[in-house]
């Protein structure tokens, strides 16, 4: 076929030769002979004969380049189809599954956890299928850059499958999201519970370093401090008329204990609780605020199953404590506590003999030996003075400034690192720093305590509470609201010498009451029993201040094992 039509191509060639031959003889009055007129013809045909063989060999290379391409666009045709399936297919798989999905407000609090997991996992495993999409997405840009228009049809197809991903991305974001705020807010650290602390118009309200705080929605307002704590810290101003202060700073702190129940909570139930949260270790660590609030939660569970009539709302009750330690120890709500002093701030509230608690804390700041350096006792000193601190009564022992009282510690036990037993002789004088932490031991003693007496000012009988008696007017008792008003009566001096009792006077005392002894320059007094008459002499050698309502010894007494 191509020979027949190279030789139709010559005859049509020749005959217009020969008529260009013809009009150039006529042209030019000559005639050419048959032998030039030949071999012009076979000139002109050798040329056209080679632009016909390169004309059809460009032919050959465009029609060779079109299969090429043709090939190769079915080859991507086919692997873009093939990759649309298998793509396709995993969406399939994985909205199937999608749609077994549970509604996160069916789901049970245990469960949100293994929810969270399986969402995360899930998320895993769709991730390579982004990976498809890209390769397809890639696939149909080298469609473009071939000059390939890809069909509608499959336009279409891949819009759709692009679309299908990013829904199943989004939702399982979404999901998670949902989940995660779930478990936040009704998983195991969660401070959902604690929600039901406050009633209408209040909320209780989460900053995003889990501080609580409390909105007034009457008022528009916002709060650190809880409802409750607020009628609590307004009450303590009724006790801004005891005249001394370390019985001021006690009966105050008695509010507290007893309004936050820890005059309930055991030495070793809060041990325990230390010990099940991991808190074994002191050092400098830090715990924030769900660290704390779990560990109050264990505290208060205990605590409502042996007293279920005092503890009936552990939500209120944790609230408020952990208020009440975010305002001493952590007042710029920075979210995070010093585990020394959530333990020092417990401990000291805590219902236990006062000798125990002296032990414990000072085990909190001891080295593996045993051994407290200055430094050491400085931090637990300055954590203890942060409760009378914060109820404005620091100055009345000796400020903020903690290196007297450890200097006085250490000086007293004459080395440069102490043991338990130098520290506990050393608070047994009650030194003016910690005195306020004796008195509140014994103010919580004589709550219950009926004196067969009369109170010779406001003539209350008997005497409920402490109970002092002069030792320089005959017969003459007081009760402890006028006793710590400073209350006086006709012949009676704010100056005389009082001895304060905080358990019931009877005959048959206990040994440890009667052997109680007055520590020189403690600041207040110590209980006596039935030397009473005997010392009186010896006890006119003592000053009374009354600033701060302490006993100065001017003489030799340390009590009735120096008569």
């Amino acid at each position: 076929m191509r020979n027949a039509s190279a030789g139709a191509y010559c005859r049509a060639m020749s005959i217009n030769q020969r008529c260009f031959v013809r009009t150039e003889s006529e042209g030019s009055g000559t005639e050419m002979t048959p032998e030039q007129e030949a071999r012009h013809i076979i000139k002109k045909i050798r040329h056209h004969v080679r632009l016909l063989n390169r004309k059809w060999a460009e032919v050959n290379q465009r029609s060779n380049e079109w299969q090429h391409k043709l090939e190769e666009t079915l080859e991507k045709m086919v692997l873009f189809h093939n990759a649309l399936d298998d793509l396709q297919q995993r969406l399939n798989d994985a909205e199937r599954e999608k749609s077994k999905w549970q509604l996160v407000d069916d789901l049970l609090v245990e469960n949100l956890a293994a929810e969270v997991d399986h969402c995360k996992a899930f998320q895993q495993r769709t991730s390579p299928i982004q990976n498809k999409v890209d390769d397809v997405n890639d696939i149909a840009n080298q469609f473009h850059e071939m000059n390939v228009v890809l069909s509608h049809k499959n336009i279409r197809r891949l819009e759709d499958l692009n679309n299908r991903m990013k829904n199943l991305q989004s939702a399982i974001e979404d999901r998670l999201n949902k989940l995660q705020d779930a478990l936040r807010e009704f998983g195991p650290n969660s401070q959902h519970l604690l929600s039901a602390s406050v009633d209408h118009p209040f909320e209780r309200a989460i900053a995003s370093n889990k501080v609580p705080y409390y909105i007034n929605h009457a008022t528009e307002t916002t709060h650190w401090d809880h409802p409750e704590m607020t009628k609590l810290l307004d009450s303590l101003t009724e006790w801004n008329n005891v005249r001394f202060s370390a019985y001021r700073t006690a009966v105050k702190l008695r509010t507290v204990q007893k309004k936050l129940r820890l005059d309930l909570l055991d030495v070793n139930h809060a041990d325990q609780a230390f010990q099940s949260h991991g808190f074994q270790s002191v050092s400098d660590r830090l715990i924030d605020v769900i660290e704390v609030i779990n560990c109050l939660l264990t505290m208060y569970e205990g605590l409502a199953e042996d007293h279920p009539e005092k503890v009936n709302s552990i939500p209120l009750c944790v609230d408020l404590v952990l208020n009440w330690l975010l305002n001493i120890f952590d007042s710029a709500r920075s979210g995070h506590l010093r585990l020394l002093s959530f333990k020092v701030g417990i401990i000291l509230m805590c219902k236990a003999h006062l000798e125990d608690k002296y032990r414990y804390i000072f085990r909190l700041v001891a080295d593996s030996n045993g051994f407290v350096d200055q430094r050491k006792l400085g931090l637990l000193l300055h954590d203890c003075l942060q409760l009378p601190k914060h109820l404005g009564e620091i100055a009345s022992f000796g400020g903020s400034n903690i290196e007297p009282s450890v200097r006085s510690c250490f000086e007293k036990a004459g080395c440069d690192e102490i043991q338990a037993g130098d520290f506990l002789d050393w608070m047994k004088q009650e030194p003016q720093s910690m005195v306020w932490l004796p008195v509140l031991h014994r103010i919580a003693a004589s709550e219950t305590a009926k004196h067969q007496a009369k109170c010779n000012i406001c003539k209350e009988c008997p005497i409920v509470g402490l109970r002092y008696r002069c030792l320089r007017c005959f017969n003459f008792d007081m009760c402890q609201n006028c006793f710590f008003s400073g209350r006086k009566a006709k012949g009676h001096k704010l100056t005389h010498p009082m001895q304060e009792y905080c358990t019931t006077s009877e005959l048959g005392m206990a040994a440890d009451e009667a052997n109680r002894t007055l520590a020189p320059s403690i600041g207040y007094p110590s209980i006596y029993t039935r030397w009473d008459w005997a010392i009186r002499k010896k006890l006119n050698k003592f000053q009374y201040q009354q600033e701060t309502g302490c006993f100065t010894a001017i003489g030799g007494l340390n009590g009735p094992s120096d008569l």
